[in-house]
């Protein structure tokens, strides 16, 4: 028993340490190695940053399919980064999945939930990549700053997510590998007490995480 924990420490250590230290998503796929995805899924939250998007991204295929999406992920996300220059985008699950952030500002007028025109710009590019990356299912929720009362900033979190999942829809993503929800106020990333801290926490978090296809494709070997 001792020696299983000892090897479970050692491997979140292994995940952490390649998830900060800037190693491809492939090398980060490859360094949590086979059987030991349900280890780690334990704690992906922490590693991402947020301790649900573990819950929501699950554990790391890890090993050569890991690798295989990894490399993936890796070369979509440095199309995003032309694509969507005004968004910060950032690999999770130990490089197997992306983030991508929306300040909500970027995307919304205050108090609105309606997706600005001057954002619908930076929307159709990431649906256009999303398209021609079709393997994989897409999560959009929505958060909150602390001001004001708590059922308002829920049920705006939750528009704001379903407006940006209209417009994805619209521009031909399949609605079956998108879903949304809103978390108001409960998952900030910042400090509520400062006006820096309460606009990180208005913000539209998108992750893309490999779907079945892909992770079949990864463990034949065939993935490219």
């Amino acid at each position: 028993m001792k020696n299983f924990k000892l090897l479970t420490v050692v491997l979140l250590c292994m995940a952490i340490l390649l998830s900060g230290c800037g190693a491809s998503n492939t090398l980060k796929g490859t360094g949590i190695g086979v059987g030991a995805g349900a280890a780690v899924g334990a704690g992906v939250g922490a590693i991402a940053g947020n301790t649900a998007l573990g819950a929501v991204i699950g554990a790391a295929v890890g090993g050569t399919a890991g690798a295989l999406i990894g490399k993936k992920m890796d070369k979509q996300k440095k199309e995003l980064e032309s694509a969507i220059p005004d968004a910060t985008i950032e690999s999770v699950n130990n490089g197997e999945s992306l983030k991508i952030t929306f300040d909500s500002g970027i995307l919304f007028a205050t108090n609105s939930s309606s997706v600005s025109d001057a954002s619908k710009s930076a929307l159709r590019n990431f649906s256009s990549s999303l398209k021609t990356n079709p393997d994989t299912y897409i999560k959009i929720v929505g958060h909150t700053d602390n001001t004001g009362r708590v059922d308002y900033n829920q049920t705006l979190s939750e528009k704001r997510a379903q407006s940006v999942y209209d417009y994805l829809q619209s521009q031909g993503v399949g609605n079956s590998r998108i879903s949304y929800e809103g978390k108001g106020i409960h998952e900030p990333v910042a400090n509520n007490n400062t006006a820096e801290g309460r606009a990180l926490n208005r913000r539209v978090e998108i992750l893309i995480m490999a779907n079945e296809k892909m992770i079949q494709e990864a463990q034949q070997g065939t993935l490219r």
